[in-house]
């Protein structure tokens, strides 16, 4: 077990630095001049050549790579020359606002593929499943920003049910005390309930927007895993012992049919997280998204390196976890294979 565990590490570990080269590089080769952008279309030669060297742009690119990994794993991941602030302060006064949305359009998709799925395999009612399966067709055919436009319209300015694209909270409400940085959860320590509320509502249509896809996939993911697992033999076995349809549904279907769904489900977590660039643009979401995408027109080369190397970071440490917890999950995954 400590053996496969450690082999993962060291996987982890590589697609971490092809990710960080891969960022570094494709920054390098991007038309352009990052100097000039901070000098201004006016500056001379000289002034840029000047500007450069106080970049580090001068160096060899393999210097300038070993500045940019010793720099990350030292905590000093340089200036967002785009603010003037260090991109640490930038990237963690706006990663709450991406974590938070992140984490409750997973909760919305994860939750729902699981109701949906069980609808439409449970009882095989022919009108519920071609309903579930079109509804999940749609989700994974619409753009995000078009279906963020769209609820925006209709929910928003047509019926007003929620707000519009007002960021985390309205403009009258005051931000509940720190906690955690999330909203929602720091109002609810606080008893602050109408911040609690008005977070609440601002999250609604964001998560849902961003959540649509994942929610789409997962379902039918599940749906096509129980309905292969429910004609196996152990099904037929359990029923004929005289296990009810639903527990042995539920007891023997469902969580063979769910490790699928739990690798899929914990990379889409981090591409929740890390992916929201449209969505927060469409609802003026404070997260990370439009501030990377500014970045990246903007070549500036701190920010956009020090977030992709992050979000590779968490992309490997779901997998990594989801690895290990099949191995808690089904115990076949522990047993070496033998000749």
């Amino acid at each position: 077990m400590f053996k496969t565990i450690g082999g993962k590490i060291g996987g982890a570990a590589l697609a971490v630095f092809g990710a960080s080269l891969l960022a570094f590089l494709f920054m390098r080769v991007l038309p352009g001049n990052p100097a000039r952008l901070i000098v201004g279309p006016l500056a001379t030669d000289q002034a840029i050549k000047e500007q450069e060297k106080a970049m580090g742009l001068d160096q060899p690119l393999y210097v300038q790579y070993w500045r940019y990994i010793k720099g990350f794993f030292t905590g000093d991941w340089g200036f967002a020359f785009s603010t003037g602030q260090p991109v640490k302060h930038e990237l963690f006064a706006r990663l709450p606002a991406s974590i938070e949305l992140g984490l409750y359009a997973f909760l919305f998709a994860f939750v729902f593929a699981v109701v949906f799925a069980l609808l439409a395999t449970y009882r095989r009612r022919p009108v519920v499943d071609g309903s579930i399966r079109a509804v999940s067709f749609f989700g994974l055919g619409t753009p995000p920003f078009w279906f963020g436009l769209i609820v925006l319209l209709l929910f928003s300015e047509v019926w007003h049910i929620f707000p519009g694209p007002d960021g985390r909270l309205s403009q009258n409400t005051a931000p509940p005390p720190t906690y955690t940085h999330l909203y929602t959860i720091d109002a609810l320590l606080a008893g602050q309930w109408s911040t609690e509320w008005d977070a609440i509502r601002h999250l609604v249509l964001p998560a849902i927007t961003l959540g649509l896809a994942t929610w789409a996939f997962l379902t039918r993911l599940l749906r096509a895993n129980l309905l292969d697992t429910s004609r196996e033999h152990f099904i037929v076995v359990a029923r004929s012992k005289g296990l009810g349809r639903w527990s042995a549904f539920r007891g023997h279907a469902l969580p063979n049919a769910f490790l699928p769904t739990l690798t899929a489900g914990a990379l889409l977590f981090a591409q929740l997280i890390a992916g929201s660039v449209l969505v927060e643009k469409v609802f003026n979401w404070p997260g990370v998204g439009g501030f990377i995408s500014d970045s990246i027109l903007r070549q500036d080369y701190s920010v956009v390196q020090t977030f992709v190397l992050l979000s590779a970071i968490l992309y490997v440490v779901m997998n990594l976890f989801t690895d290990i917890l099949y191995g808690v999950v089904d115990p076949r995954v522990r047993v070496p294979v033998t000749k």
